[in-house]
């Protein structure tokens, strides 16, 4: 079941928003009008990624640098190797909603 996390104006291009779900860290990232949700965990070192810069449709981790692509959850690179999670997103009206 999809829960309702922001308002579209909440977030807009190029901007990100940090929501809890059901306990978990998701940060919500507007690509040129899209929204993607990933986690908000660093898959390199555990830690958030709501801090770091998108630009694009990538987001750079504060920590250690390791670039991902929120709308795939790839690890773009070092010193990730590993995907983030990703969840559906779909908007209705004026609601963003995310499936986890």
């Amino acid at each position: 079941m999809a829960s309702v996390v922001a308002k579209r104006n909440e977030i807009p291009p190029g901007s990100t928003k940090r929501v809890v779900v059901d306990g978990t860290p998701l940060l919500i990232c507007n690509v040129d009008g899209d929204f993607y949700a990933i986690e908000d965990v660093c898959t390199h070192d555990g830690g958030p990624l709501d801090q770091g810069e998108l630009e694009g449709n990538r987001i750079m981790c504060p920590r250690h640098g390791a670039l991902f692509d929120v709308t795939s959850g790839a690890a773009l690179t070092l010193p990730a190797v590993m995907p983030l999670e990703t969840y559906s997103v779909s908007t209705e009206g004026d609601d963003v909603l995310v499936e986890v």
